[in-house]
């Protein structure tokens, strides 16, 4: 029966179908994950305005001037107990600088690593998670808030976070997703000058993304999903595609791309490489030049500015 219920978790956190998803995951038999070569040890650059680092997933280490935000921290080698990472974390703990503002988009275990938090928690100085999901986490020794879209915070005189709307869901263990349903969120996060679009997951919605662009302004960097992609008629409804991704990023009018949320964990139907192939064909049929998306490998960290 336990294993059972973890296997619900698991699948209905995924958002995978349950045949596809149950063999893939149940009787894989895992490998030790792709080890990462060169990895940082002072990921913090002095000389840097903006930057980010790929840590995998949809976690990210975003240096803005003197200021550090992490995405979505999933340090675990497993999601949910079954789901296997395929390619270890960019970034060792030990290596996570101190971070200002700490983000969670949603409650999914590839989302909401609450044994991450654990290990991260001495350095982490603000926690933001999607309004109603202070329920599912625990109290800590940081400051947590919960932000309803279009809120916002300001992390000491400088760091304005913002939760901006995108389209999920927001349950944890699917017999929550009566009550659970608004705890998702995008954030962006404005500091000296720059602006960073942080997506989480969600479906194509151009009319949200527009009205983020219209209500922040320009925006430097947008960190977007661009998985799982199959089966598409499932995930269109909660996932954006890598097309529909590039699509979002032409609405918000950023700057630049950093491709998030592939590649790390066994996702759907999608192969390590799929939603990758289709961003390059995505970029190359709206006209996107690749110095405006940054793809990045697990554990790369790019400077902008």
């Amino acid at each position: 029966m336990a294993r059972l219920s973890i296997l619900i978790v698991v699948l209905l956190g995924s958002c995978a179908p349950f045949p596809e998803i149950f063999r893939r995951n149940a009787f894989q038999i895992p490998e030790r994950p792709r080890e990462v070569e060169g990895r940082l040890t002072d990921p913090v650059r002095p000389d840097a305005q903006l930057a980010a680092l790929w840590v995998g997933h949809a976690t990210v280490l975003v240096q803005m001037g003197d200021r550090q935000i992490l995405t979505d921290p999933v340090f675990v080698h497993r999601v949910g107990q079954l789901s296997p990472r395929i390619v270890e974390p960019g970034l060792l703990l030990e290596h996570v600088p101190a971070i200002d503002a700490c983000l969670i988009s949603h409650m999914h275990f590839d989302h909401l690593s609450l044994s991450s938090l654990d290990l991260l928690e001495a350095r982490i100085g603000h926690l933001f998670v999607p309004g109603g999901a202070l329920v599912y986490v625990p109290r800590r020794t940081h400051a947590v808030d919960s932000l309803e879209s279009w809120e916002s915070f300001t992390v000491g005189d400088d760091l304005r976070v913002t939760a901006v709307p995108v389209d999920h869901e927001g349950y944890r263990y699917g017999l929550d997703a009566a009550w659970m349903d608004r705890s998702f969120t995008g954030y962006v996060v404005e500091h000296a000058g720059m602006t960073v679009y942080f997506g989480g997951d969600t479906a194509y919605d151009q009319e949200l993304f527009e009205a983020t662009r219209r209500r922040v302004g320009p925006i430097d960097l947008a960190l977007l999903p661009i998985g799982p992609i199959r089966p598409r008629d499932f995930m269109e409804r909660t996932h954006v595609d890598a097309d529909e991704a590039v699509r979002a990023f032409l609405d918000l009018d950023a700057k630049h791309m950093i491709p998030i949320h592939y590649g790390t964990f066994l996702h759907g139907l999608d192969t390590a490489e799929g939603p990758l192939l289709a961003l390059r064909e995505a970029m190359a049929r709206h006209g996107v030049p690749e110095e405006r998306v940054r793809v990045l490998a697990i554990g790369e960290q790019v400077v902008l500015r």
